[in-house]
């Protein structure tokens, strides 16, 4: 390595120490490497910045956003909680159950594990603490839970990831599908477990017979939002983007229209939401792809890749060894800069060893998906504390027997990916 990539490194992680956000940190990192070590002028900087962001397939992002927030103001993840109710909320452990199958629908529709904690534990964490599950139990399944929303696709991560590798972005989202219900799986295993010790019986947001055939058939249109991206990409029928924006014309129509949950009043407040989240998602990307040029000119990743193959790991060695190092980063690092950094930079190396890039980039979104509820920087326990009025730490505290779970999950897919590729093979089969 050169003294101006040693001076980078050692800049951006003490600043990170500092708690300096992880956006600030990139760009400011970045800027002194220009500043000293290139004759580039600084006024390009912020060219750089904008055409980094000056690409068709980034805007999928801010339409995902705006697609999952009118959703969630539209009334469709009540819906999804109440569906998920009817259909759980009987057995041993119900509510639990109801947490953890509602994030999983959520997250088929936000592409947001923040968005799909708050739209479920808002309503969830105070109805089973009520019922006397606990609150750190009901604030750790929830917290974990929601991490689901950067895996089950529509999932912005993986349209990071497919960005920064140029790997195809629907072969992403269908690769999400198989680890995702895994995942949600063994957390409902977890539940029920837990229940039969506990002695929790089946307690159920108040509900009666008919209530549970109307959720059913509200939840439908949310439900099917899903399928009619993919459908969509996998059809032939619209690029990703192009998908992202018919989920914003699809959110539209039914919040409007059908629900009629929201006015033109409120696509105001809902604009702007959604253009606060997204600008600081575009921010830390576009800070992140000036990292990643860096690091390029660096020769960063080619002196990783030479000194991984050298080591002569067998492909098990290296998926443990890639494991181990992500989920050290997941626990200090956002996902998307992540994503941006690293996968230029294992990708080559994967690919020499025989590892599908398709593979590893979901490998890569369920370590830092775990990472979203490990301290220091776990996104989901700073907002499932402010949810349930818990220190930070009692939720990582909370969380760790689920988040286990998910480890587990981690180890099945890095051993058998044909839980993550059958369904890409399959429809490129057709």
């Amino acid at each position: 390595m050169t003294t101006a990539s040693i001076v980078l490194f050692v800049v951006f992680f003490l600043l990170l120490l500092t708690t300096t956000p992880i956006s600030v940190a990139l760009g400011l990192s970045t800027f002194l490497y220009f500043f000293y070590y290139t004759t580039i002028p600084l006024t390009q900087v912020p060219d750089s910045l904008f055409n980094a962001l000056n690409t068709f397939t980034l805007t999928a992002i801010p339409f995902f956003v705006f697609a999952a927030n009118l959703m969630t103001y539209g009334g469709i993840s009540r819906r999804l909680t109440e569906a998920a109710n009817a259909a759980v909320g009987r057995f041993p452990g119900g509510l639990a159950l109801t947490a953890v199958v509602s994030c999983m629908f959520f997250a088929a529709i936000s592409g947001s594990s923040p968005a799909t904690v708050v739209a479920v534990g808002t309503l969830l964490i105070p109805a089973m603490i009520k019922a006397n599950y606990g609150r750190d139990f009901s604030t750790g399944i929830v917290a974990t839970s929601g991490s689901l929303g950067i895996l089950i696709p529509p999932s912005i991560p993986l349209i990071v990831y497919g960005i920064a590798t140029e790997e195809n972005i629907g072969d992403l989202f269908i690769a999400g599908f198989g680890p995702g219900l895994l995942g949600g799986l063994l957390l409902l295993g977890l539940v029920i477990f837990v229940s039969h010790r506990r002695g929790l019986r089946g307690q159920e947001l108040p509900m009666t017979g008919r209530d549970r055939v109307k959720a059913f058939r509200d939840a439908i249109l949310g439900l099917f939002l899903p399928f009619f991206v993919l459908g969509g990409i996998y059809g032939g029928y619209f690029t990703p983007t192009e998908a992202a924006a018919m989920a914003v014309l699809y959110a539209l129509v039914v919040s409007l229209f059908v629900y009629r949950e929201i006015g033109p009043r409120d696509l105001v407040t809902i604009t702007v939401n959604s253009a606060r989240m997204s600008a600081m998602i575009m921010f830390i990307i576009a800070n992140a792809i000036l990292f990643s040029f860096v690091l390029t000119s660096e020769r960063i990743p080619d002196e990783v890749t030479n000194l991984l193959v050298g080591l002569d790991l067998p492909k098990w060695g290296f998926l443990l060894t890639i494991n181990l190092f992500l989920l050290v980063v997941g626990c200090f690092m956002e996902t998307s800069s992540a994503i941006l950094i690293l996968a230029p930079i294992l990708v080559p190396v994967a690919t020499t060893l025989g590892v599908n890039p398709i593979h590893l980039g979901i490998i890569m979104v369920m370590n830092l998906e775990i990472g979203m509820v490990t301290p220091p920087f776990g996104l989901n326990l700073f907002v499932a504390s402010g949810l349930s009025g818990l220190t930070v730490i009692q939720v990582a505290k909370a969380a760790l027997p689920s988040a286990l779970v998910l480890l587990a999950a981690l180890f099945l897919v890095t051993y058998v990916p044909e839980i993550a590729l059958t369904l890409v093979e399959m429809g490129k089969s057709k």
